[in-house]
């Protein structure tokens, strides 16, 4: 089973606290990526688009979780958030924010990987291993990995060992066999596996 998602762009509390900018720019924050070099990479030519259809210049305005868009919302230094529908739950929350448009992104899914030579075949061969997830309540790298394991009769809180951490720091446990697996985007994996030439992309497998 492939765990696609929705993705939902959201606009800060009426966009009457961003018209004193809108002269000069807009700030976007895209809340499952860190750094401006990744959001540029990844999200580059959507901006230009939105651009391009709007008339508006728009600038990446880069933040390190979700909690720090909610932050950038309420003190208006973010004007629109691009975020997942289980950032978007917190986002609401905190923020009383309001979506203006939901799209899907036909990469947009979590799996699991793992060595190709682990012995794991199946979702349900991870009971009592130690594995690798992204922030609590992330979408892709929490909610649907941990979906997966309920969907194999596993209990995520008890039948294993979640280290939630950076993807970098994953991706290195997982070539190391620090962890069994790596619950995540599986775009993102897919980026670290073609860009590591220290390793061979057939030393890996996706089982869920």
């Amino acid at each position: 089973m492939i765990y696609r998602y929705l993705t939902v762009a959201l606009v800060v509390l009426g966009l009457a606290a961003s018209e004193s900018r809108a002269a000069e720019h807009l700030n976007f924050v895209v809340t499952d990526l860190e750094g401006l070099e990744e959001v540029q990479r990844e999200f580059g030519p959507f901006k230009e688009l939105l651009e391009q259809k709007t008339g508006l210049t728009i600038k990446f305005f880069p933040v390190t979780n979700r909690t720090a868009a909610a932050e950038a919302l309420k003190a208006k230094k973010a004007d629109f958030v691009l975020t997942g529908p289980a950032e978007y739950v917190v986002l609401r929350q905190l923020t009383n924010c309001t979506p203006i448009v939901g799209f899907s992104r036909p990469d947009y899914f979590a799996a699991w990987v793992v060595k190709a030579d682990s012995g794991i075949n199946r979702v349900a061969d991870l009971k009592g291993k130690k594995v690798a997830m992204s922030d609590i309540g992330s979408t892709s790298g929490h909610l649907g990995p941990a979906q997966a394991m309920k969907d194999a009769g596993l209990d995520p809180l008890k039948d294993i060992q979640a280290i939630h951490t950076s993807k970098e720091i994953a991706w290195e446990s997982l070539k190391k066999g620090d962890v069994a697996a790596w619950g995540y985007n599986a775009t993102s994996f897919m980026r670290f596996r073609d860009s590591d030439k220290s390793v061979n992309p057939g030393a890996f497998k996706t089982i869920a």
